[in-house]
C-alpha cells in the first residue's frame, strides 16, 4: 500500500514573511557574492592581458620582423663607423631593431615609427618628434609594460653601463645606460666604466649631470624625450638639437607594472657603431 501523500502546509498569517518563504540573503551575503564575481571578472581581464594580448602582439612582431627583413635584405649595407641614421619612415613602418641583450637573447624587438595604439601593440614605437637612431639629440621610443606583447617590462632591472642595441639596415649601434646614480662617486665611476671620457665629462659636471639612467617620473614629463633630456624644446627648436653634444636613447614605459600612474625612464648615449658586414655582430650582443 502506498504511503498517503501529506497535505501541504498553509502559510501561518501570524508567522513573518522570514518564516514563511524561507530567510532572505543578507547585506553580507551580497557583498560576497559581487566580491567574487569581481574577482573573476578580475581574473577574466588578467589572462586577457597577460595571455591573449601577448599573443597577438607576438604575431604582429613576427610579421613586422619579416617584412623588415625583406627591405633589409635589398639595401645597400655598406656603411661605416660614423653613425649614419635612416631617413624617417611613414608612420607605422618597421625600419629598426632594439636588442636588450643583458635581459636575454630574446629581448630583441622590431621599432614602429609612431606610438599610436596600433603602433604599440606591434612592438616599441618611436616619437614622432625626436631623433633617429645615431643622430645628435635623443632617439626616443615607448613600450608596453605589460600586456601587447610587454617589451619594455624589464626596464627596472637594466643599470649603469647596460647595453642597449639598435639595429639598422647598415649598421650596429651600441648604447650605454648612463649612470643611475644621482651624483657623487659612484656616478662618476660608472660613468669612467663605460663612456669615453669626453662623454664622462659631460655626464659628470657638464650638460648632462641631471640626466640619470633610469628614473620615475610623471605622464606629463614630456622632457624627458627632448634632445637634452630635462630641458624644454618644441619642433620649430632647431637650436637646441643642434647644442646636442649627445647621442641619447631613450626608452619610456608605464610604471609600475600594473598602472599607468607613473613613467619608467632610460636613458643611454651611444658608444659605438660598426657596419653590418657578414656575421660581424657587436660585442655587447653577447652580454646575457
Amino acid at each position: 500500500m502506498t504511503d498517503p501523500v501529506a497535505p501541504a502546509r498553509q502559510p501561518d498569517p501570524a508567522e513573518p514573511p522570514s518564516a514563511q518563504t524561507g530567510r532572505r540573503p543578507g547585506t553580507g551575503q551580497v557583498a560576497g557574492e559581487l566580491l567574487l564575481t569581481a574577482g573573476a571578472l578580475l581574473l577574466l581581464f588578467v589572462i586577457y592581458e597577460a595571455f591573449w594580448t601577448n599573443l597577438a602582439s607576438g604575431h604582429l612582431q613576427d610579421e613586422a620582423t619579416a617584412q623588415l627583413e625583406d627591405r633589409w635584405n635589398n639595401a645597400d649595407p655598406a656603411a661605416g663607423t660614423e653613425p649614419a641614421p635612416p631617413v624617417a619612415p611613414p608612420p607605422g613602418q618597421a625600419f629598426a631593431r632594439v636588442h636588450l641583450p643583458t635581459l636575454g637573447e630574446d629581448a630583441a624587438y622590431t621599432v614602429l615609427e609612431g606610438t599610436r595604439d596600433e603602433d604599440l601593440r606591434t612592438g616599441p614605437g618611436h616619437y614622432v618628434d625626436t631623433q633617429m637612431p645615431g643622430e645628435r639629440g635623443n632617439f626616443a621610443l615607448a613600450g608596453h609594460r605589460n600586456g601587447s606583447g610587454a617589451v619594455f617590462q624589464h626596464l627596472d632591472q637594466l643599470n649603469s653601463c647596460d647595453a642597449v642595441v639598435v639595429e639598422t639596415a647598415s649598421q650596429w649601434m651600441t648604447y650605454r645606460l648612463l649612470p643611475v646614480e644621482a651624483d657623487g662617486p659612484q656616478r662618476r665611476a660608472a660613468a669612467e666604466r663605460c663612456l669615453t671620457p669626453e662623454q664622462a665629462a659631460r655626464v659628470n659636471a657638464g650638460d648632462y649631470s641631471h640626466v640619470q639612467g633610469r628614473h620615475i617620473t610623471t605622464p606629463e614629463a614630456i622632457e624627458v624625450i627632448s634632445p637634452v633630456p630635462g630641458t624644454a624644446w618644441g619642433e620649430e627648436d632647431d637650436d637646441t638639437v643642434k647644442a646636442a653634444a649627445e647621442r641619447l636613447l631613450t626608452l619610456t614605459t608605464c610604471h609600475p607594472q600594473f598602472s599607468n600612474a607613473e613613467r619608467l625612464i632610460v636613458h643611454a648615449a651611444l658608444v659605438e657603431t660598426i657596419p653590418k658586414a657578414g656575421d660581424t655582430r657587436p660585442a655587447a650582443l653577447e652580454e646575457h
